[in-house]
């Protein structure tokens, strides 16, 4: 009886360390096949993004938007425009453009005003 009740217990022992070896640990971000990810995303996770629909000199119209409505930004002669990283201008933006927008929004008139455009290839923050 001793035996087999030891028998019994080397194999429940063999049946619930199996599980528990064949877990293995996540692969980390930083050594993930394309690089961190989580980096690019952090980055603008807070911004506006969209597709630009319409622009002239004043605003552009963004559709594709995370609201699902065209949304209109007014541009200020202090928003900045960024392409690639670098400083840019409204004048390279074009319809068809996927931009990311920091957005500010007037508490009087509820108007919505880019503070910052980016577009173009996004670089991950180191």
């Amino acid at each position: 009886m001793n035996l087999r009740a030891l028998w019994i217990l080397a194999i429940l022992t063999l049946i619930m360390a199996v599980p528990a070896a064949a877990q293995e640990k996540p692969v980390k971000a930083g050594t993930a096949r394309y690089g961190d990810s989580t980096a690019t995303a952090r980055k603008y996770q807070n911004l506006l993004y969209g597709v630009i629909k319409t622009i002239d000199a004043n605003a552009m119209v963004l559709e594709k938007t995370k609201a699902g409505i065209d949304q209109t930004l007014k541009f200020e002669p202090k928003t900045k425009f960024i392409r690639d990283d670098k400083p840019s201008s409204r004048e390279v933006l074009k319809v068809g453009d996927q931009v990311y927008v920091d957005v500010r929004e007037d508490k009087k008139t509820g108007d919505l005003y880019a503070k910052k455009v980016v577009t173009g290839i996004v670089v991950p923050v180191e």
